[in-house]
């Protein structure tokens, strides 16, 4: 693969990755996916137990989880009327994976 069919396929990981990148941009988001990274994968928290220990409002972080699940990072499961939040082991993560490989592999094949 030459120069320019490596760098279309950096700027294609790059707009596949854009909803990944912002969502894990913000340190709010951050912090609530260290939480959720300290639980059992499909048990998951409720929004209150990820409150309790991000010391956030419920508003502010029903509005991160949502960003979050709108990316692919975390998924809900639902309990009655009880929703539960875990991190996506399939996520879409793995773009990013994706892009900082294929920046790797320019920077050393081309510089």
């Amino acid at each position: 693969m030459d120069k320019h069919d490596q760098l279309n396929r950096i700027k294609e990981n790059f707009i596949n990755s854009q909803k990944v990148l912002q969502a894990i941009g913000d340190e709010t988001r951050q912090s609530i996916l260290l939480v959720l990274m300290k639980t059992e994968c499909k048990t998951g928290l409720r929004v209150g137990e990820i409150t309790e220990q991000t010391h956030l409002s419920r508003p502010a972080v029903s509005h991160h989880l949502k960003v979050l699940r709108d990316a692919g990072i975390i998924l809900m499961r639902k309990e009655g009327t009880k929703n539960f939040y875990f991190i996506n082991i399939r996520s879409k993560l793995d773009l990013l994976k994706n892009l900082v490989m294929n920046i790797d592999k320019f920077m050393k094949d081309f510089h």
